[in-house]
């Protein structure tokens, strides 16, 4: 079979390279085209029609200054559409552009199926049109997800979530504690609280000062911070006015599992946190502005943002979202959390519900698996 699969950036090309390595398995006559990255193109053992990083913008300013450049990596891919003809085109998340592609896709006659849906439970809700229009198959990763699809008149299933495996994955390879720290330079023997601010430099201007200002109260704990490879470590050092500002490239997992807690960013490493079993504090400070809280709380869907607690259907995990995102909040929360209190007992015990709510299948293969099952039926 013939399949083309786009992923916009770097968690999709993770996911995607995992589904590829599957197809492989399973049909030994794959042919494939992409646009990814180098997980891809390993497993794929071919380069990327257009690498991700060509499509990854973040930012309307950023969109509108590469909007000509987007809408021509969208010709290609209309072009490889027309020439290559796959029996399917599988989109992971990268909504903006997939939903682009998947319109044109079918009108094409081509099945499109998707994996890692755009989160239209939360916000932009009037998309639901077009995925019922122009996809086939939808592959869910959250659970409160595949209801939501379905009472809309959808084809979706519930595959599992991919950060289960990677979790269990990392915590099976992690080296000693003795070793980590070793290897990271840290000589500092007190318990480690870990700060989590985000991957995007906005996100880290916004979130690394406050973060830091609140765990600088706890005099018996040394921070240390989760960094993006994809920013420097003078840029860091440059937001937290500290040239000494401990940091971990490479080893979040590792980091956090070590952690007595941690303080993170929403988005997927909150997941990530709670299936490593470290109480977590959600920041999310941007432009702390309560104007903007509320507009946002008018726009959002849904009661909660971290995913452990979307995940749950409570507050298991505590958000700090903008103007409440203060190092005395903070510090409020995080307190409880330090020590074994009932607090830390509750998250840690909503930790394990999240778990089982979750299931035990690995997302990747079971997505390669109904791909071709499709075919067959």
């Amino acid at each position: 079979m013939k399949y083309m699969i786009v992923a916009g950036e770097a968690s999709g090309d993770l996911h995607a390279s995992q589904v590829i390595q599957r197809l492989r398995e399973l049909d030994k006559e794959a042919e494939f085209r992409f646009f990814g990255g180098d997980l891809m193109a390993r497993v794929a053992r071919k380069n990327p029609d257009v690498h991700y990083s060509e499509l990854n913008v973040m930012g309307f300013s950023a969109v509108i200054r590469r909007l000509p450049k987007i809408m021509r990596h969208l010709r290609h891919a209309v072009s490889i559409l027309k020439e290559f003809r796959p029996d399917v085109l599988l989109l992971v998340d990268y909504p903006g552009f997939n939903m682009r592609l998947a319109r044109i896709a079918s009108k094409m006659g081509i099945r499109v199926d998707y994996y890692i849906s755009p989160k239209v439970w939360a916000w932009k809700e009037y998309r639901v049109r077009s995925i019922r229009r122009y996809v086939n198959h939808l592959y869910t990763i959250l659970p409160f997800e595949t209801p939501f699809y379905r009472e809309r008149g959808f084809e979706v299933e519930y595959v599992g979530n991919p950060s289960v495996a990677e979790i269990d994955y990392a915590l099976g390879h992690l080296p000693p504690k003795k070793h980590f720290v070793e290897r990271q330079g840290i000589s500092d023997e007190r318990p480690i609280i870990a700060l989590l601010p985000g991957s995007r430099i906005s996100e880290i201007r916004s979130n690394l000062p406050v973060m830091i200002e609140a765990a600088r109260r706890y005099p018996e704990y040394q921070y240390v911070v989760a960094a993006a490879p994809s920013v420097s470590e003078k840029f860091y050092r440059q937001i937290a006015q500290d040239q000494g500002l401990p940091l971990v490239f490479g080893s979040t997992h590792t980091l956090l599992k070590y952690s007595r807690a941690a303080l993170v960013t929403s988005g997927t490493a909150t997941l990530e946190t709670a299936l490593i079993g470290t109480p977590q504090i959600v920041c999310y400070r941007s432009n702390g502005s309560r104007l903007t809280y509320n507009i946002m709380k008018r726009l959002l869907k849904v009661k909660y943002v971290a995913l452990p607690n979307l995940i749950v259907g409570n507050g298991i995990v505590p958000e700090l979202l903008l103007h409440q995102c203060t190092p005395e909040r903070i510090r409020c929360e995080l307190t409880s959390i330090l020590e074994n209190s009932p607090q830390r007992a509750w998250q840690l015990g909503g930790y394990k519900n999240m778990r089982r709510r979750l299931g035990t299948s690995n997302a990747a293969n079971t997505v390669a698996e109904k791909i071709i099952s499709h075919f067959s039926d």
